[in-house]
């Protein structure tokens, strides 16, 4: 697999795929249209990859940027970027995935353009919606994935538990053992 899927969200799996942000080099998941296809085959929004091409990969480079803006203008309670939101609709108003029903069972297929769609509506519901309140930015400092902390009592820190919550505690319990040998 070329990608991680530690939010539980694809928009926010999606806009996990430009790693360490603040990094001088951030890591870019999507460097090629084969590693798009790949995305939307491995997040199980299509069985089938589209076939994506040169133009199709910035659309979606794109609407991944619109959305993290959108999605940190919500973390901080600032006005929605314009040019964001109109991203984001122009994305949304596309054509869905289509779901068919056959002797296997169902397939999902559609072009890059059917799963941005489909990416950009769920991120409206986020954003636009109750789940906004729940977006939380990973707390281990070389990440700069987002999700949403649906805990009980919305404590969590880490975008997910095995990658950077162990780093972190690792991190911690080796300065702990460092500080007591000195």
């Amino acid at each position: 697999m070329n990608h991680a899927f530690p939010c539980g969200t694809l928009p926010l799996d999606f806009v996990g795929t430009l790693r360490a942000r603040r990094n001088d080099l951030p890591t870019e998941k999507l460097a090629t249209p084969e590693l798009l296809d790949d995305w939307f085959v491995e997040s199980g929004m299509l069985d089938l990859a589209p076939g994506a091409s040169e133009v199709d990969l910035a659309l979606a480079v794109d609407l991944r940027e619109s959305i993290y803006s959108l999605v940190v203008a919500r973390m901080d309670g600032t006005p929605l970027p314009t040019a964001a939101v109109a991203e984001l609709n122009l994305q949304a108003s596309g054509m869905p995935v289509t779901l068919r029903l056959g002797p296997h069972g169902a397939t999902r297929t559609g072009s890059v353009a059917q799963g941005l769609a489909a990416l950009a509506r769920e991120a409206v519901e986020i954003i636009g919606g109750e789940d906004g309140d729940l977006l939380r930015e990973c707390a281990r400092p070389e990440c700069t994935q987002t999700y949403l902390d649906r805990s009980r009592g919305h404590r969590r820190e880490w975008c997910a538990m095995r990658t950077c919550g162990n780093r972190v505690k690792a991190a911690t319990y080796r300065a702990r053992q460092h500080s007591a040998q000195s």
